[in-house]
């Protein structure tokens, strides 16, 4: 036993993680075409089911504290808070353009590819369908000042949340050296919160196999044949946007190698297929952009959770050739006017939009009673939505990382040493032993004060 969990801690965790992906798509797969009521009650929806929740909750546990205490250090460890206020609009603005840059490419690769047209799938039942509140801008700016940081919290509200520890982090500088005790503490619960990071990370093998085996054997593949354009449209744009638009932002503005960086980023980009949870995925993504690419702590802390609210590039692409396949499907023409239209609610309705599985079909609607598209088109593509959800959240979270590492190299705020040394930021066995010496010094130190 120890020896297998020896092996499980091993330094190359993503060679793991993607050895459990593969094996785990398999197996599902095999268990979705075998169908047998018993093995679907207790194995998939049963066992694997409590794992995999138990990972996600492993994983959502760890998000607001590294946050917080992340971002603390960061805004406090800055050096300037002149740049803290360039890292900031640099980091939003880079952040919409690249969502707008998304539903442009989606909505043109739609036009040409042109799926839906002469469609003859399922029948277009009614489906309750909820559509998003359809907030100004203006409400949405206001909303980013919580009203009750506590519930902020809670409720894991990361926009709320990054508002409000920014301002405790401009007010510690302003206190100055009284607030020597809890800088240092900030700095203790923020390597404390790493550290918990590695322990739920050195069981990735396990979550992940548990949560794809899952969703195969739930799903397989005999529900995407009817969308089958529809599927192969948005994974070109997918992979388009992700290994071409994105790795040439990145080269032009930082000179990294983008095979390299992509190499870097593969745990965290599983993580994201696994889960299809931005927010999920912020752990893993902190660890490998600050550990694995170079990005200093004080900019990935703001660029990372900023990203994982507003950045969506994956779910704009799925907009964009969802509502052209819906609209060749009915038979509508969208125009010049329809497809501005879908840029820009696309690129309004990511701020602020939750990063959680499914959120994107909510979003979807709100695209379409915009547009005066019937809902109940989206019964269409709600059978793929799934496997959809799992491949947006890769490129939304791989797009984090890259307009996170522009933005760091922008204000030289990027260790090239450490992206260029391939084994940088691996996990290594001998970081997650406990500390004999210190357990025993604390064993002695927690009997000296029962006896008094």
């Amino acid at each position: 036993m120890m020896y297998a969990t020896r092996k499980l801690l091993a330094a190359n965790l993503t060679t793991q993680i993607l050895v459990a992906l593969v094996v785990g798509t398999v197996l599902g797969l095999i268990l979705n075409y075998w169908s047998n009521p018993f093995l679907e009650n207790n194995l998939v929806n049963g066992l694997f089911g409590m794992i995999g929740q138990m990972f996600l909750n492993a994983l959502q546990m760890l998000v607001v504290p590294l946050v917080v205490f992340s971002l603390l250090c960061g805004v406090i460890g800055i050096g300037d808070i002149r740049v803290l206020g360039r890292v900031g609009g640099l980091t939003f603005i880079t952040y919409l353009a690249t969502t707008a840059l998304a539903v442009t490419t989606a909505l043109v690769f739609a036009s040409l590819i042109g799926p839906g047209t002469g469609f003859s799938g399922m029948h277009l039942a009614d489906q309750n369908v909820a559509v998003a509140s359809q907030q100004t801008a203006w409400d949405i700016l206001a909303n980013i000042i919580p009203k009750n940081p506590v519930h902020a919290l809670a409720n894991g509200e990361m926009l709320q949340i990054i508002f409000y520890v920014v301002v405790v982090g401009v007010a510690v500088l302003m206190i100055g050296s009284k607030a020597k005790a809890f800088v240092q503490g900030c700095e203790f619960m923020n390597e404390l919160a790493m550290k918990i990071v590695e322990i739920v990370m050195a069981f990735a093998p396990i979550g992940v196999f548990c949560l794809i085996a899952r969703t195969f054997a739930l799903e397989g593949f005999s529900l995407f044949a009817p969308v089958i354009g529809y599927l192969t449209t948005i994974s070109l744009t997918l992979v388009f946007h992700l290994c071409v638009t994105l790795m040439v932002l990145l080269y032009a503005f930082t000179g990294l190698n983008p095979r390299s960086f992509l190499r870097k980023m593969r745990s965290a980009q599983v993580f994201a297929f696994s889960t299809s949870s931005s927010n999920a995925t912020i752990p893993a993504s902190m660890q490998c952009v600050t550990q694995r690419v170079g990005v200093d702590r004080s900019v990935a802390s703001f660029g990372i959770p900023l990203g994982a609210t507003i950045n969506m590039d994956g779910t704009a692409i799925m907009h964009g050739v969802a509502t052209v396949f819906l609209a060749n499907v009915y038979g509508i023409d969208l125009g010049l006017g329809g497809y501005l239209t879908v840029i820009s609610i696309s690129v309004l309705a990511s701020i602020g939009t939750a990063g959680v599985p499914g959120v994107g079909m909510v979003m979807l609607a709100m695209v379409l009673n915009q547009l005066g598209m019937p809902l109940e088109g989206i019964a269409i593509i709600l059978a793929v939505d799934r496997l959809v959800d799992m491949m947006r959240t890769v490129v939304n979270v791989t797009g984090d990382a890259v307009v996170t590492t522009i933005v760091a190299q922008r204000v030289g705020k990027l260790d090239h040493s450490v992206f260029n040394d391939p084994n940088a930021g691996t996990l290594d066995v001998t970081h997650l032993e406990i500390d004999h010496g210190a357990e025993r010094e604390f064993a002695k130190l927690t009997h000296a004060k029962t006896d008094v």
